[in-house]
């Protein structure tokens, strides 16, 4: 099975071009079915590698009820999804011919949202650095922040940004999203002044990285442990993440006027629904606007 699952990642990474961090969640997700499996004499040989013909609906349940008990149901729900991809994949290579997660019901997961900031809350964080003890990384930290907040990337799309991506002059950065999808995004203002500060003084290099940290370029890790750092030094009462600065800078948008096509287009969402979610919160904002705009919405009292 193991030597299948390296064909369906090969697969994903070519044909489907999806981003590694997908491919390592599939390979995570059906490695860790597999090793369920292979100690289990009904679906594997004597070496312990497990038979792909073998696996039915009982093997798919009994791995997902193994589950139950330290896994949130977004994380199962992402498994099921991962086995029935792979076993399409193989049904298409003609390796077998029935999908065994097909009937398997997977848990509704309620659909989350992160925490939206105000403009003053935004603000804060974005000038915690400055009261940072340590400024070694501040104009670093500024413009990571500023970034984010002005121009919704997500934070794998700001770590994978390379020097020769930014155009300070027009303003945008040039983003490669989900699926090896390019796009253009815009940045404002202060995150122009910020980035153009770092680059003076501490990126004489005109290539590679945009932002670096320890060893080479900046990690999502590292990003979300600084935004995490500012969060506690500003005061904010909320607990905001690095996405949770892209949900804001939508949700601002939407707040402002700005349409949700337009919005979609800046985010990178292929389908406008995924815009709708992540611009809810701004939804009142709308309906406002409809009752003051709409002749049938106002009342005649």
């Amino acid at each position: 099975m193991l030597g299948l699952v390296d064909d369906f990642i090969t697969y994903l990474a070519v044909e489907r071009n999806c981003s590694p961090n997908t491919r390592l969640g599939y390979l995570r997700d059906l490695k860790q079915f597999h090793d369920f499996l292979k100690n289990k004499p009904q679906y594997s040989g004597v070496s312990g590698e497990v038979n792909t013909d073998s696996v039915d609906g009982a093997a798919v349940t009994g791995f997902v009820y193994s589950l139950y008990n330290g896994c949130k149901k977004v994380s199962v729900a992402r498994k099921i999804s991962s086995i029935r991809s792979f076993f399409k994949f193989l049904i298409r290579k003609g390796v077998v011919r029935v999908n065994p997660a097909e009937f398997v019901p997977i848990p509704k997961v309620e659909k989350y949202l992160p925490p939206v900031l105000t403009a003053e809350e935004a603000e804060s964080l974005i000038e915690a650095p400055k009261k940072a003890q340590k400024a070694a990384a501040l104009l670093r930290d500024i413009s990571i922040l500023e970034t984010l907040y002005s121009s919704g990337v997500r934070v794998s799309e700001l770590t994978g940004l390379d020097i020769k991506d930014l155009d300070l002059d027009a303003g945008t950065i040039r983003v490669l999203g989900k699926g090896g999808k390019e796009r253009i995004a815009y940045l404002g203002q202060f995150a122009k002044s910020s980035l153009k500060a770092y680059i003076d003084k501490e990126r004489a290099a005109t290539e590679g990285p945009l932002f670096r940290g320890k060893g080479g370029r900046i990690t999502p890790r590292t990003v979300q442990r600084l935004v995490k750092k500012y969060v506690l030094s500003s005061g904010i009462n909320k607990t905001p993440t690095p996405h949770a600065l892209r949900h804001t800078f939508a949700t601002h948008l939407l707040d402002a006027g700005v349409d949700l096509r337009s919005i979609q287009e800046m985010l990178g969402h292929s389908k406008l629904s995924t815009t709708q979610r992540y611009t809810r919160v701004g939804i009142s904002t709308l309906m406002e606007a409809y009752d003051k705009a709409h002749p049938k919405a106002r009342s005649k009292g």
